[in-house]
């Protein structure tokens, strides 16, 4: 069954192979497992990484009630606390040292956002009102720093003086403003908001609500637009299957927490929309599709654009249970994800990427700034505290 099969894919597996990547001598976790497996302790760590890695800690530890997995949450967030936050100037770093120093001083909005997300989901787990003060700190810096009369800013010097966006802008463009990085702040504030209840944080949510329904969203295309200009203009045709899908359940669950039954009303058809969308654009040969540029599709399976759409169509199920089809295709991309992207040799986690026919990407490593826990141990989660159940 379903939730048997995650669970036991989820302590088996996933969680022992991030806690044997745990560096006791300078604190956080090995940033890089090559394909070959090899670990290379002096590689890069960078903070999205540790913060993904403290939010997984912390959330495993609450939906398995498995206390004995905070004392890894506790070293993600030491190191977090410790390393990864400016002293100085308030604010999360790109990246680190394997040492601890800084690499990369960038001050990048989405660093922010996992940051708060990360800190919350640790507070939750732990009750350190420490983490829930830095979280806030952090809101309240990004609300200072990184926003205009518009939406969310993105990337900025070590001091927070703009800077050009080359970390978070792909194919081809340099975006002011994109799509991904306004999700993830709205997934923090979501969590924020999910423990403290804050008024302010519910304001910001309807504020990013409104933007996701009037700016992000194509009502013509039932697909969001990804890189924009500092107006919010599309720069790019471009369907990304993968944050679509992430989307519509993400953006369900922020309404389910934040409770406005306006907003719902506003954000249900969307999220409705864009499950559709994706079930009939993207869902090919058992797996979804990476993303379509300029109408021609990139057909690669990579490892979070499966754990995602396993979650999105779930909870299209689940909010709908007269689409049976949405049920039937988490299963059968689970089943993908089985059979060729979980990568069974000893040591090993997901692969990369694998090509439509699931040969995997040997040129991709295991672990590195991006490869993370977040999206296919959130997936085995978020299927168990569901409790939806099938047969696989």
């Amino acid at each position: 069954m379903l939730i048997q099969e995650v669970t036991k894919h989820l302590t088996n597996d996933i969680i022992p192979f991030w806690k044997d990547l745990r560096d006791d001598m300078f604190g956080g976790y090995c940033g890089w497992l090559g394909y070959d497996l090899q670990p290379d302790k002096k590689a890069e760590k960078g903070c999205i990484l540790n913060s993904r890695i403290l939010w997984f800690f912390s959330n495993a530890c609450l939906t398995l009630q498995d206390k004995s997995l905070l004392d890894e949450a506790a070293h993600a967030y030491a190191f977090l606390r410790e390393h990864c936050v400016d002293k100085e100037y308030g604010g999360v770093y790109w990246s680190l040292h394997y040492d601890g120093t800084v690499k990369d001083s960038t001050k990048h909005t989405y660093n922010q956002a996992f940051a708060i997300y990360a800190l919350s989901a640790y507070y939750d787990a732990s009750k350190d009102e420490e983490a829930l003060k830095l979280a806030g700190e952090l809101q309240q810096l990004i609300e200072k720093n990184c926003t205009d009369e518009i939406g969310y800013l993105e990337a900025f010097t070590y001091d927070f003086r703009p800077e050009s966006n080359e970390k978070l802008s792909e194919n081809g463009v340099m975006a002011e403003k994109t799509m991904n990085t306004l999700l993830h702040v709205f997934e923090a504030y979501t969590e924020y908001y999910r423990v403290t209840k804050d008024a302010f944080t519910a304001d910001r949510l309807r504020f990013m609500m409104d933007m996701i329904a009037d700016k992000i969203y194509n009502p013509i295309l039932k697909r969001q637009e990804v890189f924009f200009d500092k107006y919010m203009n599309s720069i790019l045709d471009l369907h990304s299957y993968g944050h679509d899908i992430e989307t519509a359940w993400l953006v369900d669950r922020g309404c389910d927490i934040l409770g406005d039954e306006e907003y719902t009303k506003k954000l249900r058809p969307i999220t409705k929309a864009l499950t559709e969308k994706i079930y009939e654009r993207a869902y090919v040969k058992h797996s979804l599709m990476n993303e379509c540029e300029n109408g021609v599709d990139n057909k690669m399976r990579i490892w979070w654009v499966q754990a995602e759409a396993v979650v999105g169509f779930m909870n299209g199920y689940q909010r709908a249970p007269e689409q049976t089809k949405y049920l039937q295709a988490a299963v059968d991309i689970w089943n993908f994800i089985k059979k060729y992207v979980i990568d069974r040799r000893e040591g090993s986690e997901w692969f990369w990427q694998v090509d439509e026919n699931g040969k995997p990407d040997e040129e991709k490593p295991i672990v590195e700034p991006w490869k993370c826990p977040y999206h296919n141990g959130r997936m085995c989660m978020e299927i168990i505290r569901r409790k939806i159940d099938a047969a696989s």
